[in-house]
């Protein structure tokens, strides 16, 4: 099939690489253009235009789809290139930017998507993390026939995936990355074929993955222990949960609930016992057992490999940080 692709990070990449390996033909990739990383803030091509070029596809990188918008030259070229490649349809997977109407109409079966959850479960941003700090116990792939909304349009094909008690957003998006691609190119058969048959997403179960902020990051200790390790799951590895000990803000990178409570007269955020296996904190009527961290500018490390160069001892408090919680809108 004769497609368009439109996708930036490594999710997208595994898909647009899988597709490209079932032998279908894409003419042109969109992708959001570069963006300054690493220390030197130099810039860097996302993961889609690094495969693309690297195979020889023609790659589009506007700043916006709105011919209304602040980027109108933008806008225009690409709708000049998108119309020029008379693609059979558009696949998306983790674009970063909004489709208007104009680009879902001009490919002849319209533009599918991959999308991260079992819809209309954690439509938006960040399905993933979310998935993981609400504590389900399954997540997804769905491959959806897009329209106008933000992830509203009818599904195509969807297969459920548990999430491991160990999952980080890490792990989970390696595994539904690849998923994705799987799906997609069953999608794609199915289109060629005349075989695919829209359902209309349920109008029950509507969640939305708000974008992951910064500040998110700030471990509360007064929440559950429970709830703060799924935070810190979801938060690895961006942007990694975080926790402020004597002025220096330490990122914690893998925890657990530890058996027991505190004392009824343990601070949150106080450190209850520190051994090569944990570091005990007390939380809301739990304890966190911390077992990989790090230090600014530092390496990620075990407890015992960290207890090394650095001086933890029991009746130590972590900085109390409160954090805003992200509310769930239906």
């Amino acid at each position: 099939m004769r497609l368009i692709f439109a996708g930036t990070p490594e999710f997208a990449r595994v898909a647009l690489a899988r597709l490209h390996a079932a032998g279908h033909e894409i003419v042109l990739v969109l992708t959001q253009p570069d963006r300054p990383a690493g220390r030197g803030m130099k810039l860097q091509a996302s993961a889609v235009k690094q495969f693309a070029l690297e195979q020889g596809i023609a790659v589009a990188q506007p700043r916006s789809l709105r011919l209304d918008g602040k980027y109108p030259d933008d806008a225009a070229a690409a709708r000049l290139a998108i119309e020029a490649a008379q693609a059979d349809a558009m696949v998306v997977a983790a674009y970063g930017l909004i489709l208007p109407q104009w680009v879902l109409d001009v490919p002849t079966q319209g533009c599918f998507n991959i999308h991260a959850s079992l819809l209309p479960r954690w439509r938006g941003a960040a399905p993933i993390h979310r998935a993981i700090e609400a504590g389900d116990v399954a997540t997804g792939v769905t491959i959806m026939q897009m329209d106008a909304g933000l992830d509203t349009g009818d599904m195509l094909l969807l297969e459920k995936l548990p999430i491991a008690a160990t999952d980080t957003t890490a792990t989970l998006h390696d595994k539904l990355a690849a998923l994705g691609g799987q799906l997609m190119v069953e999608t794609l058969k199915l289109a060629a074929s005349g075989a695919l048959q829209p359902v209309p997403q349920p109008a029950e179960g509507i969640t939305y993955a708000h974008k992951i902020e910064k500040h998110e990051a700030a471990i509360d200790w007064a929440q559950a222990a429970e709830l703060i390790v799924r935070r810190v799951r979801a938060f690895n590895p961006f942007p990694g949960a975080s926790a402020v000990l004597n002025g220096e803000t330490l990122k914690i990178w893998t925890a657990s609930v530890a058996p027991g409570t505190p004392p009824s007269t343990a601070e949150f955020g106080s450190i209850l016992a520190v051994a090569p296996e944990g570091i005990a904190v007390a939380a809301m009527n739990s304890i966190v057992s911390i077992t990989e961290l790090q230090r600014p500018g530092g390496k990620r490390l075990s407890v015992a490999d960290f207890l090394r160069g650095f001086d933890l001892q029991p009746g130590m408090v972590f900085e109390k940080r409160e954090i805003t919680a992200v509310s769930l809108r239906t």
